[in-house]
């Protein structure tokens, strides 16, 4: 099994519903995340994806958080904020992306990791 990670940072502030302590109140983070894509073979060229490619597909599903409220952006505007739950939404977006990523051999995303800050972080494994 061949593997493949790419970090990503974006800044966003955020809220949680329903929580009462110290992040209650609307509070933001430099967010980061890796992405991690999995697969049993490399294509012709000897890539599992290429690099390139699997970087503007990040940046596109970023660019919808990046700088944002995210209880204002959908779905957290129904969905809570919490780092779990934007570690699944970066995978579900990013996850449209990978049949044109890498059309010639079977890859999925292994998981998706997001801290919010450099001792936090969370998983999300499909």
């Amino acid at each position: 099994m061949f593997e493949v990670n790419v970090e990503a940072i974006f800044p966003a502030a955020h809220a949680l519903r329903n929580y009462y302590g110290k992040t209650e109140p609307i509070h933001g983070h430099n967010w980061k995340m890796r992405v991690t894509i999995e697969g049993p073979e490399l294509d012709s060229m000897g890539l599992l994806v290429d690099f390139i490619g699997l970087k503007k597909s990040i940046a596109r599903v970023l660019s919808r958080l990046d700088h944002t409220f995210l209880n204002e952006v959908p779905p957290f505007d129904v969905v809570n904020p919490s780092a779990e739950n934007v570690a699944k939404f970066i995978h579900d977006d990013l996850n449209t992306d990978l049949p044109a990523l890498q059309p010639e051999t079977a890859v999925r995303i292994a998981r998706v990791e997001v801290w919010e800050m450099d001792q936090c972080s969370a998983v999300y494994k499909p």
